[in-house]
């Protein structure tokens, strides 16, 4: 283990230790809001004190295991114990080590919570609507193998297929290291360029466009609580499309404009009007608070590039080349030949080696920042 990894440990059981005595002060105690955040703290840091103390232990079992060897010389018995206690001593410490830096990676708390995927079809005309209803497929169907539900919350279907603009809403429970939706999917934000024989080609020749992706985390009810119902804008009318009869003849759809920053969300697939606004305001919401995240990570990106990059449309951040069967993450250099398995939700060693990446980002920032 890297020494600024054991020192940040060491001082994570210091705090844990005035923890302990905080939590039995009583303006804490009597503090109902300063108590939850606490405790909370208090759990997290146990749970690393308790992993941090049984890699100790597994330490200290290695080296008298080592001197237990040097001491046996000609007793094989004892040789053999030796060796056996060593290798199991040196797997549960690798393991050990390993837990303790992801648990150490500094956590988003976006990433437990739901998201909002917009998908748009950018250039390449039918061909770009087609591809951003595969990607729209891909994501659904990923959703689908991790059990997570999904809601269409607006769209706008192209002639030939496919969308113009579609917005999903997918939710479901986190992992065991507390990440969610959010925190799998948040890396698809950018460019995604596909290059294949569109349907419509007749002499089949390869043809390149794109879409863009945007992963909004769904922000909590106080987020959105604080927009001005004065900077508003809301207007109703009739859905489009698919829906049946009713969904036509009433001024059900809802699409609400925020005019201090001209951010337009809409929703129509709801026969309430009321419930399409309330899903059109949690879309806009996650709207301008990724807004003035993006301008918050212009700034930061001007002194320092991540190797995952802003989440920005323009980033062009994947390619899926059909006649190679290739997918190609230009961030991280990964590149998969499974691209039809990947287009049927098959995401996980993308979004996996994208987390492993961002989490070596983080690592080496907490490194840096390290003390001595």
């Amino acid at each position: 283990m890297k020494p600024f990894l054991r020192q940040t440990l060491d001082r994570q059981l210091l705090r844990l230790h005035e923890l302990d005595a905080l939590l039995s002060a009583a303006d804490v105690v009597s503090n109902l809001t300063r108590f939850r955040t606490l405790t909370k703290e208090h759990a997290d840091a146990s749970v690393l004190a308790e992993q941090y103390n049984r890699l100790t232990s597994r330490e200290a079992d290695l080296a008298s295991a080592q001197s237990m060897l040097l001491e046996a010389k000609s007793d094989l018995e004892m040789t053999e114990l030796a060796e056996e206690e060593i290798t199991a001593a040196k797997g549960d410490i690798a393991q050990l080590d390993e837990a303790l830096q992801l648990m150490l990676i500094p956590k988003d708390p976006d990433d437990a919570r739901a998201a909002f995927i917009e998908i748009r079809a950018g250039t390449g005309g039918d061909e770009s609507a087609l591809f951003a209803g595969d990607l729209f497929r891909m994501y659904t169907r990923f959703a689908e193998r991790n059990r997570w539900q999904t809601e269409v919350i607006s769209e706008s279907a192209s002639e030939l297929g496919g969308y113009k603009e579609v917005v999903l809403r997918i939710d479901g429970a986190t992992d065991a290291q507390g990440v969610g939706v959010y925190g799998k999917l948040r890396f698809e934000s950018g460019g995604h360029r596909v290059q294949r024989v569109p349907v419509t080609e007749t002499q089949g020749r390869i043809h390149t466009s794109a879409c863009t992706v945007a992963v909004l985390p769904e922000p909590d009810e106080a987020v959105a609580i604080q927009i001005n119902p004065a900077d508003l804008r809301i207007d109703t009318y009739r859905a489009s499309g698919a829906g049946g009869q009713h969904i036509n003849k009433t001024d059900s759809a809802v699409r609400i404009t925020h005019i201090p920053t001209g951010i337009v969300a809409e929703c129509q697939d709801d026969r309430s009007q009321h419930r399409n606004k309330a899903k059109a305001m949690q879309v806009l919401s996650a709207r301008i608070v990724e807004k003035d995240r993006s301008e918050q990570a212009a700034k930061d990106a001007a002194m320092r590039k991540g190797l995952i990059g802003s989440g920005d449309r323009s980033d062009r951040i994947r390619t899926y080349n059909f006649p190679q069967g290739r997918l190609t993450d230009h961030r991280i250099n990964l590149t998969l030949y499974k691209l039809l398995a990947i287009m049927e939700g098959d995401l996980e060693d993308v979004v996996t080696a994208l987390q492993v990446a961002r989490g070596a980002e983080l690592l080496a920032e907490l490194e840096s920042a390290s003390p001595g």
